[in-house]
């Protein structure tokens, strides 16, 4: 979401995004399947900077990309492997207002933190089950007071830290009960603090301190349907946006503050 109002959408399948307005009418569209600059392999997540750059994540080329909001080349950074600065199937981006960049790195088990230019300035997280341990985290987001919250999908749990990588704390198990998930995959924040979590049992929102307030979505096509819904964001005005993935559309939200 751009403060504008804007929609992108990492279209993964057609290795694209897609620029919508606030209604869903299409504006724009950039990216083919490739290597080169602009193109795309399997472009599963998408963040808005406050100046309005466009951050896409690139599993299939393990590196992260950076456009103008018109979708003009900016730069790009990152190889395949373990090392700093290095990726293997990133899956989550976020941006905070200071302009860091977080990559929730998926098959390296970590997050990693790089400056507006894709300089590498730390990184957290190994293989577990533990606080600060992660099994393929996948979303990412960051509040305004620079908290990190990261789907961790495989531990059924939504962990948060502080900008640094600091443990604060990690709520959520395996179910379909208030408060529980399974397989999150999209975390959002909203203006007031709330945070939504995307996982195969629907959305739900929290309190920034995981406390339950309030969950919606069934297993379907229909309006409010979802199959297995992935990403999930927040516009300033409190509607909610969520890639309804297997169903191949955006649905809107409005969510009562």
């Amino acid at each position: 979401m751009a403060s504008d109002g804007s929609v992108y959408v990492s279209d993964t399948g057609n290795n694209r995004i897609q620029k919508f307005t606030s209604e869903g009418v299409f504006v724009s569209k950039w990216g083919t399947w490739g290597t080169g600059d602009g193109e795309f392999a399997e472009t599963y997540s998408v963040a808005v900077a406050a100046d309005g750059s466009i951050y896409v994540i690139e599993s299939g080329n393990n590196r992260i990309q950076r456009f103008t909001s018109e979708g003009v080349f900016v730069s790009k950074w990152g190889t395949e492997g373990s090392g700093d600065g290095q990726f293997d199937a990133p899956w989550g981006v976020a941006v905070a207002s200071d302009g860091s960049v977080y990559v929730s790195d998926e098959s390296n088990h970590r997050i990693q933190r790089f400056t507006t230019a894709g300089v590498f300035v730390s990184k957290w997280g190994t293989n577990g089950t533990g606080d600060g341990e992660f099994r393929w985290p996948r979303g990412i987001a960051v509040a305004s007071d620079g908290s990190v919250y990261v789907a961790d999908t495989e531990n059924h749990r939504i962990q948060k830290f502080t900008s640094e990588g600091v443990f604060v704390s990690q709520w959520g198990t395996n179910g379909a009960g208030d408060g529980k998930f399974q397989w999150p995959t999209g975390v959002a924040v909203a203006s007031d603090g709330s945070v939504y979590a995307s996982s195969y049992n629907g959305i739900q929102r929290l309190t920034s301190e995981g406390v339950f307030i309030s969950k919606w979505g069934t297993y379907g096509t229909g309006d409010g349907q979802f199959t297995w819904p992935k990403g999930v964001a927040v516009a300033s005005d409190g509607s909610v946006y969520v890639a309804d993935f297997p169903n191949n559309r955006i649905q809107k939200f409005l969510v009562g503050q």
